[in-house]
């Protein structure tokens, strides 16, 4: 006792405030209440922070995955995903629900089996519950790597099958007491995408590993044209002309698409054709619906400084990287400046881990030098070349 009142008068009142605050954002195991994730494209962020286009995301979740909710922000939860990691989720993305029967204490995972079918390979975790997980890209060793969070280790049986065929090795690490991380080795240099979610016979969580296509030809490959914007979403301004971003966006895409045509590719989706309003859950739900081998978003970009200029590539995820690099490269060969490649953009088209995607921001509406050069339907076929010269050239170096 006689230290805890040398302490309060050591620190003062305002320290004590915050060491008050501390220990209320302990909170223990099992306060809060727990949610299931709902609707088609729940996604977890890594905290409060927000721009344009949202907060930075974690990871895309399956519905019905058991979250804890123990403290609100706004329009978010804040969700206890393990001791030591918190997330936030919009509270339109979960419903609250009553367990029909309590967690064990110590929830244990599993059995984990790899195998292949005829157009990928997979790996199956037996967990307790469906728990949050989240999926990183590990370009050098090329692997995939899987937190899911709540669990302990008790899997003594991981059992890897000779029919996969892209998944080299996969084992497994406890690296927190409550936090199991699985290890994806790939074969080859390239990430060609994946997709988690759980079975509909149970707690299994699935990872749906891609395979690469097995003709590199660019005549074979699906490829998804995205026209950015549209409707009433119009996007940038042209500062001279006034011409709008979408209208733009969609007279390249369809150059895309005649390019891409006339080297005898038969196999193209463009998520708009027209003047429509598509909104991105709806574009992210129907490129999930044909499953691309690739996807290219085509935008014009601005700035409220006019000397800025130049093209530039975007990707998310860093095993997408070497699509991105390569169309920038080519797109370079027009003489636009360079405004760089750029990662970790949260971008909603770019978030899929589906298939490797690039969004190309051509040139900038809000320069007067490039605006000419946009306008120009010349510059629009030169565009759809480079790109198809930029996604050739990823296909080459692809092993």
């Amino acid at each position: 006792m006689k230290k805890i009142k040398f302490l309060l008068i050591s620190l003062g009142w305002t320290s004590l405030l915050l060491l008050h605050a501390e220990v209320n954002a302990q909170e223990s195991p099992g306060s809060g209440f727990m949610v299931r994730t709902t609707g088609a494209l729940p996604f977890l962020e890594y905290g409060p922070g927000d721009d344009r286009l949202g907060g930075a995301k974690m990871t895309y979740l399956d519905s019905q995955v058991l979250l804890r909710v123990v403290d609100s922000l706004g329009g978010d939860y804040i969700v206890r995903l393990s001791d030591r990691h918190r997330a936030y989720i919009s509270k339109s993305s979960v419903r609250q629900t009553t367990m029909s029967r309590p967690l064990p204490a110590v929830p244990l995972s599993g059995s984990i089996r790899v195998h292949g079918d005829d157009r990928y390979d997979y790996v199956r975790i037996s967990l307790p519950e469906k728990l949050p997980y989240r999926s990183l890209m590990r370009p050098e060793p090329n692997r995939l790597v899987v937190d899911i969070y709540g669990v302990t280790s008790n899997t003594n049986w991981l059992t890897q099958l000779r029919s996969a065929r892209v998944i080299r090795n996969t084992w497994y690490e406890q690296i927190e007491d409550d936090v199991l991380r699985v290890y994806i080795d790939l074969q080859g240099n390239q990430h060609w995408g994946h997709l988690m979610y759980y079975d509909s016979t149970g707690n299994r969580l699935v990872v749906r590993v891609r395979r690469p296509p097995v003709s590199k030809d660019i005549r074979k490959l699906k490829i998804a044209i995205d026209a950015g914007h549209g409707g009433t979403n119009t996007g940038a301004a042209g500062t001279s002309s006034r011409v709008l971003e979408k209208d733009y966006t969609l007279l390249m895409a369809k150059e895309l698409e005649k390019t891409l045509r006339k080297k005898g590719n038969r196999n193209l989706f463009m998520t708009r054709t027209m003047d429509t309003t598509l909104d991105m859950p709806a574009r992210i739900l129907a490129l999930r619906a044909i499953d691309p081998d690739l996807m290219v978003s085509i935008h014009l970009n601005s700035s409220s400084v006019d000397s800025i200029r130049g093209t530039s590539t975007f990707y998310r995820h860093i095993g997408f990287r070497p699509l991105s690099q390569a169309i920038l490269k080519r797109m370079l060969e027009l003489g636009l400046e360079e405004y760089g490649n750029v990662g970790h953009f949260n971008f909603a088209l770019s978030g899929p881990t589906e298939y490797p995607n690039c969004l190309v921001e051509v040139a900038f509406l809000s320069n007067e030098g490039d605006e000419r050069r946009i306008l120009q339907p010349r510059f629009h076929r030169d565009v759809a070349r480079k790109i198809t010269e930029g996604i050739q050239d990823w296909i080459r170096s692809v092993r």
